[in-house]
């Protein structure tokens, strides 16, 4: 199937158990207009406020069934979703701060979560280097290369190291 490059944010949101709000709205839509048209995802594309959660998280595991889009292995997802969200920066799409950040807060949801635990260090010492010289967080990180480690970092998941295609979601 063609999906789009945010199923990878909608599946996260999914696996992590986050409320329905504009951005599914959104990427309903736009799956629709990429050409999937199955009826619950029409219902989806088509709800306003305000938003009954209970009906809204029925109705989008039957969007996924419909889809066959999988949320079995969280990890998988997540991957999928960190990934998503560092191409997301690299493309200038999403600033380095906002994508850790979201990454940062899922590791500590997570219980400090392993593969995430990299987007943690890298939240606390961008933070630490904004107000200090100093951190304690990433090895030679500094106020002068913060920037360029990130994206480095980034780089390296979106070379291959993280996700894992739909099928063609350009």
């Amino acid at each position: 199937m063609n999906y789009i490059k945010s199923t990878y944010e909608i599946l996260g949101f999914k696996a992590l158990n986050r409320d329905v709000n504009e951005s599914w709205i959104e990427w309903a839509l736009q799956m629709i207009f990429r050409g999937h048209e199955t009826e619950h995802l029409i219902i989806l594309a088509g709800i306003s406020k305000p938003y009954n959660q209970f009906y809204l998280q029925e109705l989008t595991s039957k969007v996924f069934d419909e889809l066959s889009l999988d949320i079995v292995s969280q990890e998988k997802v997540l991957r999928n979703y960190s990934a998503y969200l560092t191409s997301e920066a690299l493309d200038g799409n999403r600033n380095y701060r906002e994508v850790l950040n979201e990454l940062m807060n899922i590791c500590i949801e997570l219980d400090y979560e392993k593969f995430l635990y990299d987007f943690y260090s890298l939240f606390f010492a961008l933070d630490d280097l904004e107000y200090s010289e100093n951190q304690g967080y990433w090895p030679n990180a500094t106020r002068e290369n913060i920037n360029s480690i990130i994206a480095e970092y980034f780089k390296k998941l979106d070379r291959g190291a993280g996700r894992v295609p739909l099928s063609d979601d350009r």
